[in-house]
Protein backbone atom coordinates (compact mmCIF):
# COMPACT_ATOMS: atom_id res chain seq x y z
CA UNK A 1 0.00 0.00 0.00
CA UNK A 2 1.04 3.61 -0.33
CA UNK A 3 3.56 4.81 2.20
CA UNK A 4 3.84 1.44 3.97
CA UNK A 5 7.13 -0.13 4.99
CA UNK A 6 8.40 -3.27 3.32
CA UNK A 7 7.75 -6.53 5.23
CA UNK A 8 11.46 -6.85 5.95
CA UNK A 9 11.62 -3.40 7.49
CA UNK A 10 8.45 -3.99 9.46
CA UNK A 11 10.11 -7.08 10.89
CA UNK A 12 13.03 -4.93 12.00
CA UNK A 13 15.57 -5.94 9.34
CA UNK A 14 18.35 -3.41 8.69
CA UNK A 15 20.30 -3.29 5.45
CA UNK A 16 23.92 -2.11 5.19
CA UNK A 17 24.53 -2.04 8.98
CA UNK A 18 26.43 0.82 10.60
CA UNK A 19 28.99 -0.21 13.19
CA UNK A 20 27.86 0.36 16.75
CA UNK A 21 30.92 2.41 17.60
CA UNK A 22 29.97 5.03 14.99
CA UNK A 23 26.42 5.16 16.33
CA UNK A 24 27.66 5.54 19.92
CA UNK A 25 30.02 8.35 18.88
CA UNK A 26 27.18 10.12 17.07
CA UNK A 27 24.93 9.70 20.11
CA UNK A 28 27.60 11.10 22.43
CA UNK A 29 28.16 14.17 20.23
CA UNK A 30 24.46 15.05 19.94
CA UNK A 31 23.04 17.53 22.43
CA UNK A 32 19.63 16.03 21.69
CA UNK A 33 18.55 12.39 21.64
CA UNK A 34 19.38 9.56 19.25
CA UNK A 35 16.55 7.04 19.02
CA UNK A 36 16.93 3.55 17.55
CA UNK A 37 14.59 0.61 16.88
CA UNK A 38 13.93 -1.14 20.16
CA UNK A 39 14.21 2.02 22.27
CA UNK A 40 11.23 2.75 24.48
CA UNK A 41 10.48 5.98 22.60
CA UNK A 42 10.99 4.64 19.07
CA UNK A 43 7.39 3.73 18.20
CA UNK A 44 6.08 7.11 19.28
CA UNK A 45 8.97 9.01 17.68
CA UNK A 46 8.39 7.46 14.24
CA UNK A 47 4.67 8.30 14.15
CA UNK A 48 3.44 11.26 12.15
CA UNK A 49 0.06 12.92 11.82
CA UNK A 50 -1.18 10.89 8.83
CA UNK A 51 -2.21 7.45 10.10
CA UNK A 52 -1.53 6.07 6.63
CA UNK A 53 2.23 6.47 7.10
CA UNK A 54 4.03 3.51 8.67
CA UNK A 55 7.76 3.89 8.15
CA UNK A 56 10.65 2.59 10.21
CA UNK A 57 13.77 4.75 10.22
CA UNK A 58 17.10 3.30 11.24
CA UNK A 59 17.89 6.33 13.42
CA UNK A 60 15.99 9.37 14.66
CA UNK A 61 18.16 12.31 15.71
CA UNK A 62 16.16 14.70 17.89
CA UNK A 63 18.17 17.87 17.48
CA UNK A 64 18.45 20.72 19.96
CA UNK A 65 20.16 23.25 17.74
CA UNK A 66 21.98 24.05 14.52
CA UNK A 67 25.05 22.11 15.64
CA UNK A 68 23.02 18.93 16.02
CA UNK A 69 21.52 19.38 12.56
CA UNK A 70 24.95 19.82 10.96
CA UNK A 71 26.22 16.78 12.87
CA UNK A 72 23.29 14.66 11.65
CA UNK A 73 23.87 15.74 8.05
CA UNK A 74 27.56 14.81 8.32
CA UNK A 75 26.71 11.41 9.79
CA UNK A 76 24.19 10.68 7.02
CA UNK A 77 26.72 11.71 4.36
CA UNK A 78 29.42 9.53 5.92
CA UNK A 79 27.23 6.43 6.03
CA UNK A 80 25.21 6.92 2.85
CA UNK A 81 21.89 7.25 4.66
CA UNK A 82 18.81 8.75 3.11
CA UNK A 83 17.46 11.63 5.19
CA UNK A 84 13.99 12.83 6.13
CA UNK A 85 13.48 16.13 7.94
CA UNK A 86 10.74 16.45 10.53
CA UNK A 87 9.32 19.75 11.71
CA UNK A 88 5.74 19.34 12.90
CA UNK A 89 5.26 15.96 11.20
CA UNK A 90 1.94 17.18 9.78
CA UNK A 91 2.70 16.76 6.07
CA UNK A 92 0.07 14.63 4.29
CA UNK A 93 2.70 12.74 2.28
CA UNK A 94 4.58 11.75 5.42
CA UNK A 95 7.89 13.13 4.16
CA UNK A 96 8.94 13.70 7.78
CA UNK A 97 9.89 10.04 8.20
CA UNK A 98 11.59 7.42 6.04
CA UNK A 99 12.32 3.71 5.97
CA UNK A 100 15.84 2.55 6.87
CA UNK A 101 17.31 6.06 6.96
CA UNK A 102 17.96 8.96 9.31
CA UNK A 103 15.24 11.32 10.49
CA UNK A 104 16.51 14.78 11.41
CA UNK A 105 13.84 15.57 13.98
CA UNK A 106 13.45 19.26 14.88
CA UNK A 107 10.51 18.77 17.26
CA UNK A 108 12.59 19.82 20.31
CA UNK A 109 13.42 23.14 18.63
CA UNK A 110 10.28 25.11 19.50
CA UNK A 111 11.51 28.48 20.72
CA UNK A 112 9.38 31.47 19.66
CA UNK A 113 10.67 35.00 20.32
CA UNK A 114 8.46 38.04 19.67
CA UNK A 115 9.73 41.59 19.16
CA UNK A 116 6.54 43.64 19.60
CA UNK A 117 8.29 46.92 18.76
CA UNK A 118 9.77 45.73 15.46
CA UNK A 119 6.69 43.57 14.91
CA UNK A 120 8.68 40.46 14.10
CA UNK A 121 8.84 36.92 15.44
CA UNK A 122 11.70 34.41 15.35
CA UNK A 123 10.47 30.84 15.25
CA UNK A 124 12.46 27.62 15.51
CA UNK A 125 11.49 25.01 12.95
CA UNK A 126 9.96 22.50 15.37
CA UNK A 127 7.23 24.92 16.45
CA UNK A 128 3.60 24.53 15.45
CA UNK A 129 1.44 27.37 14.23
CA UNK A 130 -0.48 27.22 17.51
CA UNK A 131 2.75 27.97 19.39
CA UNK A 132 3.39 30.96 17.15
CA UNK A 133 -0.15 32.27 17.62
CA UNK A 134 -0.03 31.87 21.40
CA UNK A 135 3.26 33.77 21.56
CA UNK A 136 2.18 36.67 19.35
CA UNK A 137 -1.44 37.24 20.43
CA UNK A 138 -0.63 38.74 23.86
CA UNK A 139 0.77 41.67 21.87
CA UNK A 140 -2.26 41.86 19.55
CA UNK A 141 -0.09 40.60 16.69
CA UNK A 142 -0.13 37.63 14.34
CA UNK A 143 1.92 36.08 11.60
CA UNK A 144 0.27 34.40 8.62
CA UNK A 145 0.39 30.72 9.55
CA UNK A 146 -2.33 28.17 8.70
CA UNK A 147 -5.78 26.88 9.70
CA UNK A 148 -5.02 23.89 11.98
CA UNK A 149 -3.06 24.78 15.11
CA UNK A 150 -1.09 21.51 15.24
CA UNK A 151 0.47 22.10 11.81
CA UNK A 152 4.23 22.65 11.82
CA UNK A 153 5.28 26.14 10.80
CA UNK A 154 8.29 24.89 8.81
CA UNK A 155 6.76 22.60 6.22
CA UNK A 156 3.71 24.85 5.82
CA UNK A 157 5.88 27.88 5.07
CA UNK A 158 8.37 26.16 2.77
CA UNK A 159 5.44 25.06 0.59
CA UNK A 160 4.04 28.61 0.43
CA UNK A 161 1.61 28.76 3.33
CA UNK A 162 -2.06 29.80 3.29
CA UNK A 163 -3.86 31.26 6.30
CA UNK A 164 -6.95 33.27 7.15
CA UNK A 165 -4.81 36.38 6.59
CA UNK A 166 -3.88 35.38 3.05
CA UNK A 167 -5.84 37.96 1.06
CA UNK A 168 -4.74 40.80 3.34
CA UNK A 169 -1.02 40.03 3.69
CA UNK A 170 -0.32 37.22 1.21
CA UNK A 171 1.13 33.77 1.67
CA UNK A 172 3.34 32.87 4.64
CA UNK A 173 6.44 33.29 2.49
CA UNK A 174 5.46 36.86 1.65
CA UNK A 175 5.97 37.79 5.32
CA UNK A 176 9.20 35.81 5.72
CA UNK A 177 12.09 38.20 6.43
CA UNK A 178 14.92 35.73 6.86
CA UNK A 179 15.74 32.11 7.63
CA UNK A 180 18.65 30.08 8.98
CA UNK A 181 19.50 27.14 6.71
CA UNK A 182 21.90 24.22 7.13
CA UNK A 183 22.91 22.97 3.69
CA UNK A 184 23.89 19.49 2.52
CA UNK A 185 27.58 20.23 3.10
CA UNK A 186 26.94 21.27 6.70
CA UNK A 187 27.20 25.05 6.28
CA UNK A 188 24.88 27.26 8.31
CA UNK A 189 23.68 30.16 6.18
CA UNK A 190 21.41 33.12 6.70
CA UNK A 191 18.99 33.56 3.82
CA UNK A 192 17.36 36.95 3.36
CA UNK A 193 16.92 39.69 0.80
CA UNK A 194 20.49 40.84 1.50
CA UNK A 195 22.29 37.58 2.39
CA UNK A 196 22.29 34.55 0.11
CA UNK A 197 19.38 36.12 -1.71
CA UNK A 198 19.16 33.28 -4.24
CA UNK A 199 18.70 30.74 -1.43
CA UNK A 200 16.09 33.02 0.15
CA UNK A 201 14.22 33.07 -3.15
CA UNK A 202 14.37 29.27 -3.43
CA UNK A 203 13.13 28.36 0.05
CA UNK A 204 10.08 30.59 -0.36
CA UNK A 205 7.99 27.88 -1.98
CA UNK A 206 10.72 25.45 -3.04
CA UNK A 207 10.10 23.16 -0.09
CA UNK A 208 12.88 21.33 1.72
CA UNK A 209 15.03 20.89 -1.37
CA UNK A 210 17.84 23.25 -0.43
CA UNK A 211 18.66 22.48 3.19
CA UNK A 212 17.26 22.19 6.69
CA UNK A 213 15.66 25.46 7.74
CA UNK A 214 16.20 25.70 11.49
CA UNK A 215 14.72 29.15 12.15
CA UNK A 216 12.35 31.62 10.49
CA UNK A 217 11.82 35.34 11.09
CA UNK A 218 8.39 36.66 10.09
CA UNK A 219 6.81 40.09 9.90
CA UNK A 220 3.82 40.48 12.26
CA UNK A 221 0.52 42.30 11.78
CA UNK A 222 -2.06 43.80 14.17
CA UNK A 223 -4.73 41.09 14.50
CA UNK A 224 -7.01 40.18 17.39
CA UNK A 225 -7.38 39.49 20.18
CA UNK A 226 -10.91 39.15 18.79
CA UNK A 227 -12.01 38.70 15.18
CA UNK A 228 -15.27 38.16 13.36
CA UNK A 229 -15.42 34.55 12.19
CA UNK A 230 -18.13 32.86 10.12
CA UNK A 231 -18.85 29.14 10.31
CA UNK A 232 -22.22 28.32 8.80
CA UNK A 233 -23.52 25.01 7.41
CA UNK A 234 -26.37 24.73 4.93
CA UNK A 235 -28.20 21.52 3.98
CA UNK A 236 -26.67 19.84 0.95
CA UNK A 237 -29.93 20.32 -0.95
CA UNK A 238 -28.94 24.01 -1.17
CA UNK A 239 -25.42 23.32 -2.45
CA UNK A 240 -25.70 24.92 -5.90
CA UNK A 241 -27.47 27.99 -4.56
CA UNK A 242 -24.85 28.47 -1.84
CA UNK A 243 -21.83 27.93 -4.10
CA UNK A 244 -23.18 30.39 -6.66
CA UNK A 245 -23.91 32.96 -3.95
CA UNK A 246 -20.45 32.46 -2.43
CA UNK A 247 -18.86 32.93 -5.86
CA UNK A 248 -20.71 36.23 -6.25
CA UNK A 249 -19.63 37.28 -2.75
CA UNK A 250 -15.95 36.57 -3.47
CA UNK A 251 -16.05 38.66 -6.63
CA UNK A 252 -16.54 41.82 -4.55
CA UNK A 253 -15.07 40.82 -1.17
CA UNK A 254 -12.55 43.22 0.37
CA UNK A 255 -9.06 41.95 1.10
CA UNK A 256 -9.83 41.82 4.81
CA UNK A 257 -11.97 38.75 4.02
CA UNK A 258 -10.55 35.30 3.43
CA UNK A 259 -13.22 32.65 2.97
CA UNK A 260 -13.67 28.99 2.07
CA UNK A 261 -16.61 27.05 0.71
CA UNK A 262 -16.80 23.51 2.11
CA UNK A 263 -18.47 20.32 0.92
CA UNK A 264 -18.56 17.50 3.49
CA UNK A 265 -20.56 15.57 6.07
CA UNK A 266 -20.79 16.76 9.66
CA UNK A 267 -18.68 14.42 11.80
CA UNK A 268 -19.85 12.94 15.11
CA UNK A 269 -17.93 15.54 17.09
CA UNK A 270 -19.19 17.29 20.25
CA UNK A 271 -18.67 20.58 18.44
CA UNK A 272 -21.83 19.93 16.40
CA UNK A 273 -25.42 19.17 17.57
CA UNK A 274 -26.02 15.42 17.71
CA UNK A 275 -29.01 15.56 15.36
CA UNK A 276 -26.80 16.94 12.59
CA UNK A 277 -24.13 14.22 12.74
CA UNK A 278 -23.69 12.54 9.36
CA UNK A 279 -25.63 15.22 7.48
CA UNK A 280 -24.25 16.20 4.07
CA UNK A 281 -23.74 19.95 4.00
CA UNK A 282 -22.27 22.85 2.09
CA UNK A 283 -20.51 25.21 4.45
CA UNK A 284 -18.86 28.60 4.41
CA UNK A 285 -16.03 29.63 6.73
CA UNK A 286 -14.49 33.10 6.76
CA UNK A 287 -12.45 35.53 8.82
CA UNK A 288 -12.44 39.31 8.73
CA UNK A 289 -9.09 40.81 9.71
CA UNK A 290 -10.36 44.31 10.53
CA UNK A 291 -12.64 45.68 13.28
CA UNK A 292 -15.16 43.16 14.59
CA UNK A 293 -18.20 45.42 14.07
CA UNK A 294 -17.22 46.04 10.47
CA UNK A 295 -16.60 42.32 10.00
CA UNK A 296 -20.09 41.46 11.24
CA UNK A 297 -21.57 43.71 8.56
CA UNK A 298 -19.29 42.61 5.72
CA UNK A 299 -19.62 38.87 6.43
CA UNK A 300 -23.38 38.88 7.07
CA UNK A 301 -24.24 37.85 3.45
CA UNK A 302 -22.38 34.56 4.04
CA UNK A 303 -24.92 33.71 6.75
CA UNK A 304 -27.98 34.32 4.58
CA UNK A 305 -27.22 32.35 1.42
CA UNK A 306 -29.95 29.86 2.29
CA UNK A 307 -31.60 28.38 5.35
CA UNK A 308 -28.72 27.39 7.67
CA UNK A 309 -28.62 24.03 9.37
CA UNK A 310 -25.97 25.29 11.81
CA UNK A 311 -24.63 28.81 12.33
CA UNK A 312 -21.67 29.03 14.72
CA UNK A 313 -20.63 32.48 13.52
CA UNK A 314 -19.75 35.43 15.68
CA UNK A 315 -16.96 37.40 17.31
CA UNK A 316 -14.39 35.05 18.82
CA UNK A 317 -10.80 35.09 20.00
CA UNK A 318 -8.33 34.84 17.15
CA UNK A 319 -6.77 31.83 18.88
CA UNK A 320 -10.14 30.05 18.91
CA UNK A 321 -10.66 30.70 15.21
CA UNK A 322 -7.17 29.40 14.48
CA UNK A 323 -7.93 26.09 16.17
CA UNK A 324 -11.56 25.73 15.05
CA UNK A 325 -10.70 23.05 12.47
CA UNK A 326 -8.47 21.00 14.80
CA UNK A 327 -11.12 18.42 15.80
CA UNK A 328 -11.71 17.51 12.15
CA UNK A 329 -8.13 16.31 11.55
CA UNK A 330 -6.92 14.27 14.55
CA UNK A 331 -3.39 12.91 14.52
CA UNK A 332 -2.72 9.19 13.99
CA UNK A 333 -6.41 8.19 14.10
CA UNK A 334 -7.28 8.78 10.45
CA UNK A 335 -5.79 8.16 7.05
CA UNK A 336 -5.36 11.12 4.69
CA UNK A 337 -4.73 11.51 0.98
CA UNK A 338 -5.12 15.04 -0.36
CA UNK A 339 -4.74 16.51 -3.86
CA UNK A 340 -5.12 20.12 -5.01
CA UNK A 341 -5.72 22.23 -8.08
CA UNK A 342 -5.72 25.95 -8.70
CA UNK A 343 -9.02 26.75 -10.44
CA UNK A 344 -9.59 29.24 -13.24
CA UNK A 345 -13.18 29.90 -12.15
CA UNK A 346 -16.24 28.43 -10.46
CA UNK A 347 -18.59 28.20 -13.39
CA UNK A 348 -21.65 25.98 -13.53
CA UNK A 349 -19.88 23.17 -15.38
CA UNK A 350 -17.15 22.99 -12.73
CA UNK A 351 -19.69 22.98 -9.91
CA UNK A 352 -21.77 20.23 -11.56
CA UNK A 353 -18.70 18.08 -12.21
CA UNK A 354 -17.37 18.55 -8.68
CA UNK A 355 -20.70 17.66 -7.10
CA UNK A 356 -21.04 14.54 -9.25
CA UNK A 357 -17.70 13.36 -7.92
CA UNK A 358 -18.49 14.32 -4.32
CA UNK A 359 -21.75 12.42 -4.39
CA UNK A 360 -19.91 9.29 -5.58
CA UNK A 361 -17.22 9.45 -2.87
CA UNK A 362 -16.29 6.05 -1.43
CA UNK A 363 -15.69 7.67 1.98
CA UNK A 364 -18.30 9.64 3.95
CA UNK A 365 -15.40 11.61 5.47
CA UNK A 366 -14.48 13.35 2.23
CA UNK A 367 -13.81 17.05 2.87
CA UNK A 368 -13.63 19.47 -0.09
CA UNK A 369 -12.62 23.05 0.69
CA UNK A 370 -12.47 25.70 -2.02
CA UNK A 371 -10.30 28.62 -0.90
CA UNK A 372 -10.78 32.11 -2.27
CA UNK A 373 -7.38 33.57 -3.16
CA UNK A 374 -6.43 36.85 -4.86
CA UNK A 375 -5.81 40.04 -2.95
CA UNK A 376 -2.24 40.34 -1.63
CA UNK A 377 -1.33 36.90 -3.00
CA UNK A 378 -1.89 38.02 -6.57
CA UNK A 379 0.04 41.27 -6.18
CA UNK A 380 3.34 39.43 -5.77
CA UNK A 381 4.98 38.75 -9.13
CA UNK A 382 5.24 35.13 -10.23
CA UNK A 383 9.03 35.36 -10.41
CA UNK A 384 9.42 37.04 -6.99
CA UNK A 385 9.29 33.74 -5.08
CA UNK A 386 9.47 30.08 -6.04
CA UNK A 387 5.67 29.72 -5.76
CA UNK A 388 3.72 30.01 -8.98
CA UNK A 389 -0.02 30.17 -9.84
CA UNK A 390 -0.46 33.42 -7.91
CA UNK A 391 -3.14 34.79 -10.21
CA UNK A 392 -5.51 31.85 -9.70
CA UNK A 393 -8.74 33.02 -8.03
CA UNK A 394 -9.44 29.75 -6.18
CA UNK A 395 -7.68 26.69 -4.80
CA UNK A 396 -9.57 23.39 -4.68
CA UNK A 397 -8.44 20.72 -2.23
CA UNK A 398 -9.74 17.15 -2.38
CA UNK A 399 -9.17 16.01 1.21
CA UNK A 400 -9.93 12.31 1.23
CA UNK A 401 -10.10 10.97 4.78
CA UNK A 402 -10.92 7.52 6.15
CA UNK A 403 -10.08 5.08 8.95
CA UNK A 404 -9.90 1.49 7.67
CA UNK A 405 -6.58 0.47 5.99
CA UNK A 406 -8.58 -1.92 3.80
CA UNK A 407 -10.00 1.15 2.05
CA UNK A 408 -6.61 2.65 1.12
CA UNK A 409 -6.45 1.62 -2.53
CA UNK A 410 -10.08 2.47 -3.31
CA UNK A 411 -9.92 5.93 -1.72
CA UNK A 412 -6.59 6.85 -3.28
CA UNK A 413 -7.68 5.72 -6.74
CA UNK A 414 -10.95 7.66 -6.47
CA UNK A 415 -9.12 10.84 -5.39
CA UNK A 416 -6.64 10.57 -8.24
CA UNK A 417 -9.45 10.01 -10.78
CA UNK A 418 -11.40 13.00 -9.45
CA UNK A 419 -8.27 15.18 -9.52
CA UNK A 420 -7.43 14.19 -13.10
CA UNK A 421 -10.96 14.91 -14.32
CA UNK A 422 -11.07 18.35 -12.68
CA UNK A 423 -7.84 19.43 -14.33
CA UNK A 424 -9.83 20.57 -17.36
CA UNK A 425 -11.01 23.50 -15.19
CA UNK A 426 -7.48 24.42 -14.21
CA UNK A 427 -4.17 25.49 -15.65
CA UNK A 428 -2.89 22.29 -14.02
CA UNK A 429 -1.16 24.14 -11.21
CA UNK A 430 -1.01 22.47 -7.78
CA UNK A 431 -0.29 23.62 -4.23
CA UNK A 432 2.61 21.53 -2.95
CA UNK A 433 1.31 21.21 0.61
CA UNK A 434 -1.66 19.22 -0.73
CA UNK A 435 0.02 17.03 -3.33
CA UNK A 436 -0.88 13.46 -2.48
CA UNK A 437 2.25 11.37 -2.11
CA UNK A 438 4.07 13.27 -4.85
CA UNK A 439 3.64 10.39 -7.30
CA UNK A 440 3.93 12.64 -10.34
CA UNK A 441 7.57 13.46 -9.60
CA UNK A 442 9.08 16.13 -11.81
CA UNK A 443 5.74 16.85 -13.48
CA UNK A 444 4.28 17.70 -10.07
CA UNK A 445 7.11 20.10 -9.26
CA UNK A 446 6.81 21.76 -12.66
CA UNK A 447 3.07 22.27 -12.22
CA UNK A 448 3.65 23.88 -8.82
CA UNK A 449 6.52 26.14 -9.85
CA UNK A 450 5.72 26.90 -13.48
CA UNK A 451 8.38 29.05 -15.14
CA UNK A 452 10.31 29.13 -11.85
CA UNK A 453 11.18 25.44 -12.05
CA UNK A 454 14.24 25.90 -14.25
CA UNK A 455 15.78 28.44 -11.85
CA UNK A 456 15.07 26.14 -8.90
CA UNK A 457 16.84 23.25 -10.63
CA UNK A 458 19.86 25.48 -11.24
CA UNK A 459 19.95 26.50 -7.57
CA UNK A 460 19.65 22.86 -6.58
CA UNK A 461 22.98 22.37 -8.39
CA UNK A 462 24.50 25.06 -6.21
CA UNK A 463 23.13 24.13 -2.81
CA UNK A 464 22.45 20.38 -3.10
CA UNK A 465 24.21 18.97 -6.18
CA UNK A 466 23.98 15.34 -4.98
CA UNK A 467 20.23 15.63 -4.23
CA UNK A 468 20.91 14.79 -0.59
CA UNK A 469 17.55 16.36 0.32
CA UNK A 470 15.32 14.26 -1.94
CA UNK A 471 12.57 12.91 0.35
CA UNK A 472 10.27 15.80 -0.51
CA UNK A 473 8.45 17.21 -3.54
CA UNK A 474 11.79 16.83 -5.17
CA UNK A 475 13.55 19.18 -7.54
CA UNK A 476 16.45 17.31 -9.08
CA UNK A 477 19.71 19.10 -9.86
CA UNK A 478 19.70 20.33 -13.43
CA UNK A 479 21.41 17.90 -15.79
Amino acid sequence: MLAQSSPALQAGAISNPIDQQSIMRFQHQLHGDLIQPGDATYEQARRVWNGMIDRRPRLIARCRGVGDVALAIAFANQHGLRVAVRGGGHNVAGNAVCDDGLVIDLSLMQDVQVDPVARTVRVEAGATIGMVDRATQPYGLAAPTGNVSETGIAGLTLGGGLSWLRRKVGMNIDSLLSAEVVTADGRSLTASATENADLFWAIRGGGGNFGVVTEFTFRLYPIGPEVMFVAVMYPYAQVRQVLQSWRAFTAAAPEEVSSDALIWRIPPAPLFPAHTHGEAVVGVAAMYTGPVDEGMRVLQPLRTMGAPLIDMSGPMPYLAAQSAFDPLFPAHQQRYYWKSLYLDNLDRQLIDTLLNWAEASPSPQLFIPIRHLGGAISRVAEEATAVSNRLAPYLLSIDMTWVDPADDARNVEWTQACWRDLQRFSTGGVYLNFAGMGEEGKKLAESAHGANYRRLATLKNKYDPTNFFRLNQNIKPQG
